[in-house]
């Protein structure tokens, strides 16, 4: 075979493998070898000496009799790697603009850091009258309405409340009272509470492992008065819907 033939069947394997890989789905997580061919343009012998190269290098598992495919452990492998490495403040500016020229409102992504949260990536309001931190700034996760966020959602937070407020003037049962509406709606809101005539809404963010953090809207009360903060609210679950995409949650 010459080269151009060998690279060009070579691309082809590649991409019959990759072919059966996409086959699975949330739905669809095991598939026999007649219910792969449904979904892949390929003989059953091929099928099958790609389905033995892919369960050597970890990528699919058989199991069960009669026998059904999984994915295998090199697929979550790649997704940890991918996970780990992906630029947040990069996705963050994309993410945030369409929020910040909608509301003209200050903008910014907060990721969690243990009892903390930190400002990854902020856009002030071009309005006179606004209320910024800058990236970096850091704070208790328990305080505020964009660390609430991502508190609320938190696995086992609740019952942690005491270590995440230890040394701060919060009352725990206004605080779960505020953690359970902040479930029930989808977001958090506060006022007054960091900065004397601010108002701060947020949402939480995703990624494969849980809730990685929040994106939240921060203005003057003049400008963001009772009925405002529903408006905003929907903009901000749009934005954190899309947040979620890009970080690969379904």
């Amino acid at each position: 075979m010459e080269p151009k033939e060998k690279n060009s069947e070579n691309v082809r394997a590649v991409n019959r493998a990759l072919d059966i890989l996409l086959a699975f789905t949330k739905d669809d997580a095991e598939l026999t070898a007649g219910e792969l061919l449904q979904r892949v343009d390929l003989s059953r012998p091929t099928l099958y000496r790609i389905l033995y190269t892919l369960e050597t290098k970890g990528f699919i598992v058989s199991v069960g009799d009669p026998q059904r495919f999984r994915l295998g452990p090199s697929v979550a492998r790649l997704s940890h790697v991918w996970t780990e490495t992906l630029d947040l403040s990069a996705l963050a500016e994309s993410i945030m603009r369409g929020l910040w020229s909608e509301t003209r409102e200050t903008v910014a992504m907060f990721v969690a850091q243990g009892e903390m949260r930190l400002c990854l990536a902020e856009m002030p309001s071009p309005q006179p009258l606004n209320f910024k931190r800058g990236v970096g700034y850091t704070e208790r996760i328990a305080r505020g309405a964009s660390g609430r966020a991502i508190l609320a959602f938190m696995p086992g937070a609740d019952e942690r409340l005491e270590q995440y407020t230890k040394d701060l003037k919060i009352d725990l049962k206004k605080l779960r009272a505020e953690l359970d509406r902040t479930r029930e709606r989808g977001y958090a809101v506060s006022r007054d509470e960091l900065i004397e005539g601010a108002v701060a809404v947020a949402a939480p963010f995703y990624n494969g492992r849980g809730v990685a953090g929040s994106i939240g809207i921060f203005g003057p009360a003049a400008r963001i008065g009772e009925g405002h903060v529903d408006a905003l609210a929907v903009c901000l679950l749009y934005t954190s819907d899309a947040a979620d995409e890009g970080l690969g949650v379904d």
